[in-house]
């Protein structure tokens, strides 16, 4: 009986997250091929969610402080490379850290990369701090420079950077495609593989029940 009912609140587990997946992805490939909106401004930011938020496509307009820019540790399609982000000052004196894509590490170490001077507008997908690690993955090291997540908060505390949004921009990509950094590469699939998982727990559900039916017919049988 607890496997029965073990198995089978696993399955209708999946079933809700199969459900909640299918939502995420519908929701995030409506926002990602939206127009683009005003980045969220201060009295916004405490409002901001994962859930209404992540992935919306926004614009904004300021100057990059290149002296302030953090290189974030990545695997990429062009081998181990660096995220590049960059704080961007607006016009009201907030700042927003902006992903301006990806370099191969040996630029990002040469500093091999472009670095816009003066007014520039920014496009791109709006996206949540990454505070916590994932598995295996390795902790922040604020006093060495050497990051391995996007975690907004510590990046923007440890650069002394008042008024700092909670967010980051991810940039799309440029229109020269050999330029670094190269922007435009948001993760924006997803796997959904709950409705197999469901189907195997479901499945070994019928399987318990089978087996206590010839059990108990067993059973019967020899009283």
């Amino acid at each position: 009986v607890i496997g029965i009912a073990g198995f089978a609140w696993l399955g209708t587990w999946q079933v809700q997250r199969l459900q909640w997946k299918t939502d995420l992805i519908e929701r995030v490939d409506a926002r990602v091929h939206a127009d683009p909106v005003p980045a969220p401004g201060p009295e916004a930011w405490a409002g901001i969610t994962r859930e209404d938020d992540e992935y919306t496509r926004v614009t904004l307009s300021g100057s990059y402080d290149h002296a302030d820019t953090v290189e974030v540790y990545t695997p990429s399609d062009y081998g181990p490379g660096y995220w590049v982000l960059t704080p961007l000052r607006r016009d009201d004196g907030t700042v927003v850290m902006v992903n301006r894509g990806v370099v191969p590490e040996d630029r990002a170490l040469s500093g091999d990369y472009a670095r816009p001077e003066g007014p520039v507008t920014v496009t791109g997908l709006l996206r949540i701090s990454e505070d916590e690690g994932w598995l295996f993955s390795q902790d922040n090291d604020p006093e060495a420079g050497r990051w391995y997540r996007r975690d907004i908060g510590a990046m923007t505390e440890a650069l002394g950077l008042p008024r700092a949004a909670p967010y980051f921009v991810d940039a799309e990509a440029g229109t020269d495609p050999e330029a670094w950094p190269r922007g435009g590469r948001t993760v924006v699939s997803f796997r959904n593989s709950h409705l197999s998982y469901a189907l195997t727990w479901f499945a070994l559900m019928l399987l318990v029940i089978g087996g206590y039916v010839l059990v108990l017919r067993s059973e019967l049988r020899r009283r």
